[in-house]
């Protein structure tokens, strides 16, 4: 479900900054908090837009959130992806399930400035038709004369006419070109563990393919420890990093 927020504050909603690629925390007042990156555009700060799946007390609480409903938010938190090093260049977006929503700010910031950027290949796939996300936007992306749009799914069922096969294997079919690319990629840890060497076998260097991680992401700050990879705290460090900065843990431990 995508929930879209605005701040009660007039003063803070027009001063409210974020970059692709940030995340917050999002708290049912009584309940908890929880982390998700912030999946609208910065270019359009004055709201807010995040993907949840129920999993737990929080989540399973604001899927019950009506319309006009109040959460806390505090953030945005981490790193973000480099538009000055993505500026000029062919992108090629790679998604999985949910994975689609740190994608999804990144794509709507370059299409809001599209004559920044080349070529834009998104190549996006989910278990089932039912488990695609977004489809507002996966629409409008694949009527977008400007993008190659690609969907996928490991399972179809008698309504689905698009492709059927796992994310790597169909990327490996849709070949983008690793020259002057950067390939950007989220989406489940296996999809994740296989599109890297998918990527490398297209001539893709490790420093041409960024990621974002949310491993279990609490805090926000580096301290619960929840979420450390190796030496490198996920929420601190990153959550974006190249595949030249993880490759050495990111099978054995993500």
């Amino acid at each position: 479900r995508t929930f879209h927020f605005n701040f009660k504050d007039k003063k803070l909603a027009k001063e409210f900054r974020f970059e692709a690629g940030q995340f917050g925390q999002y708290s049912v007042f009584g309940l908890g908090e929880a982390t998700f990156c912030i999946s609208s555009s910065p270019t359009h700060p004055n709201h807010l837009e995040f993907a949840v799946q129920k999993v737990g007390r929080v989540t399973n609480a604001l899927h019950r959130l009506g319309v006009g409903a109040e959460i806390g938010f505090r953030g945005p938190y981490g790193n973000s992806f480099p538009l000055d090093t993505l500026k000029g260049k062919n992108l090629v977006f790679v998604g999985g399930g949910i994975g689609l929503a740190p994608l999804r700010s990144l794509i709507w910031n370059v299409i809001d400035n599209r004559d920044k950027y080349n070529k834009v290949d998104i190549v996006y796939g989910a278990r089932t038709p039912a488990d695609l996300c977004f489809g507002y936007d996966l629409e409008a992306w694949d009527k977008d004369k400007t993008i190659n749009m690609v969907t996928t799914v490991d399972k179809g069922d008698d309504a689905w006419k698009g492709k059927v096969g796992l994310v790597p294997k169909i990327l490996e079919k849709v070949a983008p070109s690793a020259k002057d690319a950067v390939a950007i990629v989220c989406g489940p840890p296996i999809m994740i563990r296989f599109t890297f060497p998918t990527l490398e076998k297209l001539g893709f260097k490790p420093a041409q393919m960024l990621t974002t991680l949310e491993k279990r992401m609490k805090c926000g700050i580096g301290k619960c420890g929840r979420c450390n990879i190796g030496d490198v705290y996920v929420c601190r460090d990153g959550p974006v990093f190249s595949y030249k900065q993880i490759k050495d843990f990111v099978s054995s431990e993500y």
